[in-house]
C-alpha cells in the first residue's frame, strides 16, 4: 500500500487510529458529528513517523535499552529518553514529507496560525487517555515553524513522563507511533474543559465546565483557578466564580503569552449560565455519538464553541448495563467487599459467579453488584436489610442511608410482601447440636464426590450441558434450609453475646474471645495445618535450602517459579516425606488461591510455588508442634472466659437467669460458628472440579488451532466458551478487547455502592471518639498490639516475622495460613462477618477492617498500634 503521510482532518474517525492517531482520530469523528464544530486541519500520519524513525541514527538499540531499564530507574529513563529526543529533533524531515505537509498547508494558508499537535496511537483511546503526556503547540506561524513543531511533537514521544505512563500501562514504546495534528488556530474570549460526568463522584447526569479566559492552556497548567458550573437538567445548579488574575493569549508573531487580567475583569464569569447550558448540550451530543462519557476541551470564539478535543473519562467505574425498557433508579450493591476480593475479574470467571449465585448480579467494571433497590423501596424490608448490612460493614450502610436520604432516588413503594424476616435470615431456629453441623457437611461431601464422580467422562458440548445441571446441583446445596438456619445461629449468638454482655458488663466484643478454637472451621484448620506441614520440613536442612531457592526463583520470573519442584523435593534427603506432607495439604486444600470467587485464578494446586514463602515463614518462626499448641491455647482462653463471664453474671441482679441465657448462647456460638466457612470452601472445591474439566476442553481447543492460548478461553463468558465449543470458530478481536478492557479495569477501585446514575457512595464511618490522626476502622477481633506494619499486596510477597502486622486491600480465606504468623490484622475492605474476620478472631488477632486507603496511609515498615477493640490504628512512626 502507498505510503500516505497527510490526510485532511474529516477523512479520519475512530477506526483510523493506527493512521491518525488517537486525538486525530477522536477529531475526526468529531467533525463528522452533525452541529459539532471542529476547527479545519489535516493529519500527520504514523507513515510520516515510520519515515523519520528509519533516519534515525541507533533507534532500535536505542528503544531496545530503554525497554530493558527498570521501571523505578528515573535518572536512566530520563537521561535516555532525552538522547532518543534529541536524535529524532536533529534529524531532518525527509523531502518527500517536508512537501506533503507543505502542500497540505497552502491549502489552509501558508502565513495562516495553526495548533500542532501530539496524536500518538495509544492516545485518547477507552481504555487510557494519555492526557498531556505529549506535546502540543500552540499560535505556530510559517511553514518552516509548522515542520520543526511536527519535528517536537514526533521527539515528544519519548518524554520522560510519556515513557512512564506507558510503562505503567503495560505499553511496549515500539508498539505505539506519534501523527501529528496540525490545525488551524482558534482565538477564543473564553476556553476550557467541560466533563459530561461529574469526574469526583462519577455521577453521568451532573456535567461540570471550567472556564477561564484567553487560552485553555492557562486551565491546563494551573496558572489560574477556574469558573466551575455544575449542570444537570438543563439548568446551572451550582456555581463558583474564580479570581482569574492571569491568562494566556497568543501573539500576533506567533507563539503564546501569559499576560495579567484585568482587574475589574478577574472576578467575572468567563461564560454565562446560558452559555454553560449551550456548551452542556454540545457535551451531551459528543458523548451520545461515542457512547461513553467525555473530557472535552472547548473554545468560545464570537459567542459560538468551537471543539479542539475529546476523549473518554478514563477514571470513572462503569455503571451496570441495564434493559433499554428499564429506566428506572437503581441502587446497586458491590458483591466483592462482602467476598473480600474486590479484583477485577475476567469474563468467564464474572459469568460463572453468576450462573452459581443465588440472587442476580450484574457485571460493571470487572466486578459484580446486587441489585438492592426493592428492598430499600418497601419500608417493610427496608429496616431489616439496612440492618443486616451494617452488623456487617458500616460502611455499606452508611452509603445506603446517604442515597436514600435524598429522598427522591428510591421511591418507596407499598407494602405489598409478606411478613417474614428480614432478606439473608433464616426464619427457622435450629437445636444447639454438634450432629447438625457435622450431617450438613457430610451432605456436603457426599454432593462433591458425586460431581467429581459425574463429571469426569463429560466432553465437547455434552459437558457444558451437564455443567448447567451440576451449576443447579450447587445452589441447591447453597440454598439448603438447616445451613443458612446453622449459618444465621452462629451469627445470630454472636450479636447476643456482644450487645448483651457489654450492657450488662461493660466489656466490648467479648464473643471474640469465647470463639476461639471454635470447632469445624475449615479455614482456621488450614492455617494450622500448614503449621504441621513446617513441622515435617523443619529438621531437614537439605529440603529448606532447596525451598529458598524455589522461592528466589520464583521472586526472579515474578511468581512464575519451577511448578514440578516437588518431584525434584522427592530427591533430596527427607524430601519424599516434604513431598508427601505437601502433596497431603494441597489434597485438601489445593483448590484455594488468592481471588478464588474468580475462577480464572491459578489454584494452589496449579502454583504451589504460592505456599513456599509461608512454608518457610513457618519454618523459621515456630517451634515443633506449634499447631496443636495454638489450637489448645485458644480453646483454653475461650473456656477461661466462659467462666469468668458466668461467674460475673451471677453476681449481678438476676444474675441466675442471666448466666444461664450466657452459657446457652456459648454453647451455641461454639456449635455453629466455626460452619460459617464451611459453604465457601465447598462452592471453592466445586469450582476446582468444573475449572479442571473446562480446561481439558480449552486444551482441546488450543491443539486445534480454534484458540491461541488457553488464558483466551478466560476472556469469554461460559456461554460463549460453550459457542465456541460446538461451533469450533472464535471471535478472535473479541477476546483482545476484552484484555484490554481488563487491564483498564484493573486500574479502577470499586465502589461499595454504585447508584444507575454512575455515582459511587463509599459511606463515612462518622465517628469522633478516635485519637486525632487516627485511622477508623471496623473492630472486628478484640485486642490491642503495636508492631512492624507489613504492607503486602500479594500473598506471594509476604515476608513475615513473629510479632508483624499485616496491613493489606482484602483477605479472602486463602490468606488464612499468614494468619498464624502474625500479631494484627489492618484491611481495606471487610465486615464483621467476612472471612478475614472470622479467622482473625479465631486465631486471637487484634483487628481492624475497613480502612479506606491503609496500604497507602500505612508505610511498610512502619510501627503501628492496632487497636481492634475500638476500630482505629495510630500511627506511631
Amino acid at each position: 500500500m502507498t505510503e500516505r503521510y497527510v490526510w485532511d482532518l474529516r477523512e479520519a474517525d475512530e477506526r483510523h487510529v493506527d493512521v491518525v492517531g488517537g486525538k486525530g482520530a477522536q477529531l475526526g469523528a468529531l467533525s463528522r458529528i452533525d452541529g459539532v464544530p471542529v476547527p479545519e486541519g489535516f493529519c500527520v500520519t504514523t507513515d510520516a513517523f515510520r519515515r523519520i524513525m528509519a533516519e534515525v541514527p541507533s533507534i532500535d538499540e536505542r528503544l531496545d535499552r530503554l525497554a530493558g531499564l527498570d521501571a523505578d530507574d528515573r535518572e536512566g529513563i530520563r537521561t535516555l529518553s532525552a538522547e532518543i529526543r534529541g536524535s529524532i529533533e536533529g534529524t531532518a524531515v525527509p523531502d518527500e514529507v517536508a512537501a506533503a505537509i507543505t502542500g497540505a498547508l497552502s491549502g489552509f494558508g501558508e502565513q495562516a496560525a495553526y495548533a500542532v499537535r501530539s496524536s500518538a496511537t495509544a492516545e485518547d483511546l477507552p481504555t487510557a487517555s494519555f492526557a498531556g503526556q505529549q506535546d502540543t503547540y500552540l499560535n505556530v506561524m510559517g511553514p518552516a515553524a509548522v515542520l520543526e513543531h511536527v519535528s517536537r511533537c514526533w521527539a515528544s514521544l519519548f518524554t520522560e513522563r510519556a515513557v512512564t505512563y506507558r510503562r505503567r500501562n503495560g505499553i511496549a514504546h515500539g508498539t505505539v507511533r506519534m501523527a501529528v495534528v496540525v490545525q488551524r488556530m482558534v482565538f477564543p474570549h473564553a476556553a476550557g474543559i467541560l466533563f459530561t460526568a461529574d469526574p469526583v463522584t462519577g455521577n453521568r447526569k451532573v456535567a461540570t465546565v471550567d472556564a477561564g479566559f484567553g487560552l485553555g492552556e492557562s486551565l491546563v497548567s494551573g496558572l489560574v483557578n477556574p469558573d466551575v458550573f455544575t449542570v444537570r437538567d438543563g439548568e446551572v445548579v451550582a456555581r463558583s466564580i474564580a479570581a482569574k488574575e492571569r491568562a494566556v493569549l497568543a501573539l500576533p508573531a506567533g507563539g503564546t503569552r501569559e499576560v495579567a487580567v484585568d482587574a475589574r475583569q478577574r472576578e467575572q464569569p468567563a461564560l454565562t449560565d446560558a452559555q454553560a447550558v449551550r456548551l452542556v448540550e454540545l457535551g451531551r451530543r459528543i458523548e451520545a455519538h461515542f457512547g461513553r462519557p467525555q473530557d472535552v476541551e472547548w473554545c468560545l470564539v464570537d459567542d459560538g464553541f468551537r471543539i479542539v478535543q475529546s476523549r473518554p473519562i478514563t477514571t470513572l467505574f462503569p455503571v451496570p448495563v441495564r434493559e433499554a425498557a428499564d429506566q428506572g433508579n437503581r441502587v446497586y450493591v458491590s458483591v466483592g467487599h462482602q467476598q473480600m476480593m474486590t479484583d477485577a475479574m475476567r469474563p468467564l470467571g464474572l459469568s460463572m459467579w453468576q450462573q452459581t449465585a443465588m440472587v442476580p448480579m450484574h457485571e460493571a467494571g470487572g466486578r459484580l453488584f446486587v441489585d438492592v433497590t426493592g428492598r430499600l423501596a418497601s419500608p417493610a424490608s427496608r429496616t431489616g436489610f439496612l440492618d443486616l448490612v451494617g452488623r456487617g460493614d458500616p460502611l455499606v450502610r452508611d452509603a445506603l442511608e446517604t442515597v436514600l436520604d435524598r429522598g427522591d432516588f428510591v421511591p418507596s413503594l407499598p407494602d405489598t410482601s409478606p411478613g417474614g424476616p428480614p432478606a439473608g435470615r433464616a426464619a427457622a431456629t435450629v437445636e444447639t447440636d454438634p450432629a447438625v453441623v457435622t450431617a450438613l457437611i457430610e451432605r456436603s461431601r457426599a454432593s462433591i464426590a458425586a460431581l467429581e464422580r459425574d463429571i469426569r467422562a463429560r466432553t465437547g458440548a455434552e459437558l457444558f450441558d451437564f455443567l448447567l445441571e451440576a451449576f443447579e446441583e450447587h445452589k441447591r446445596v447453597l440454598s439448603d434450609p438447616q445451613s443458612l438456619q446453622v449459618i444465621m445461629a452462629g451469627m445470630d449468638a454472636t450479636w447476643w453475646l456482644n450487645e448483651k454482655l457489654r450492657g450488662w458488663l461493660g466489656e466490648k466484643n467479648v464473643a471474640d474471645t469465647l470463639t476461639l478454637s471454635a470447632p469445624d472451621n475449615i479455614t482456621s484448620e488450614m492455617g494450622l495445618a500448614l503449621l504441621d506441614v513446617a513441622d515435617v520440613i523443619r529438621p531437614h536442612p537439605e529440603v529448606v535450602a532447596f525451598l529458598r531457592g524455589v522461592q528466589d526463583e520464583g521472586a526472579a520470573d515474578g511468581g512464575d517459579g519451577d511448578e514440578g519442584f516437588l518431584d525434584a523435593l522427592a530427591k533430596l534427603p527427607g524430601g519424599a516425606q516434604a513431598r508427601d506432607a505437601v502433596e497431603a495439604y494441597l489434597e485438601r486444600y489445593g483448590m484455594r488461591c488468592v481471588g478464588e470467587i474468580d475462577i480464572t485464578r491459578p489454584r494452589w494446586r496449579e502454583r504451589p510455588t504460592t505456599l513456599v514463602p509461608v512454608i518457610l515463614d513457618n519454618v523459621r518462626n515456630f517451634e515443633p508442634g506449634a499447631a496443636a499448641r495454638r489450637f489448645e491455647e485458644g480453646r483454653r482462653k475461650a473456656w477461661q472466659k466462659e467462666q469468668d463471664v458466668l461467674a460475673r453474671l451471677r453476681a449481678l441482679p438476676d444474675g441466675e437467669r442471666k448466666a444461664d441465657e450466657t452459657k446457652r448462647m456459648i454453647d451455641r456460638v461454639r456449635t455453629f460458628i466455626g460452619y460459617r466457612e464451611y459453604p465457601k470452601y465447598a462452592i471453592i472445591t466445586r469450582y476446582f472440579l468444573y475449572k479442571q474439566a473446562l480446561l481439558e476442553e480449552v486444551g482441546r481447543l488450543v491443539r486445534a488451532g480454534v484458540l491461541a492460548e488457553r488464558e483466551d478461553a478466560f476472556y469469554l463468558t461460559f456461554r460463549e466458551l460453550h459457542d465456541v465449543v460446538r461451533s469450533q470458530r472464535v471471535d478472535h478481536r473479541l477476546v483482545q478487547e476484552r484484555k484490554e478492557a481488563f487491564r483498564s479495569y484493573q486500574a479502577l477501585t470499586p465502589p461499595r455502592v454504585l447508584t444507575s446514575d454512575g455515582e459511587a457512595v463509599n459511606g463515612a464511618y462518622r465517628r469522633e471518639d478516635v485519637p486525632d490522626g487516627a485511622l477508623i476502622g471496623l473492630p472486628v477481633s478484640s485486642g490491642t498490639v503495636e508492631g512492624r506494619a507489613r504492607v503486602v499486596l500479594d500473598m506471594a510477597d509476604a515476608d513475615l516475622e513473629a510479632g508483624d502486622i499485616l496491613v493489606t486491600a482484602f483477605t479472602d480465606p486463602s490468606w488464612s495460613p499468614l494468619f498464624v504468623g502474625i500479631a494484627g490484622l489492618v484491611t481495606e475492605v471487610g465486615g464483621l462477618m467476612t472471612h478475614g474476620a472470622v479467622i482473625a478472631r479465631e486465631y486471637g488477632l487484634p483487628a481492624v477492617v475497613g480502612v479506606e486507603r491503609a496500604t497507602r496511609l500505612i508505610r511498610d515498615g512502619q510501627r503501628i498500634r492496632v487497636h481492634g477493640t475500638d476500630g482505629y490504628i495510630e500511627i506511631l512512626s
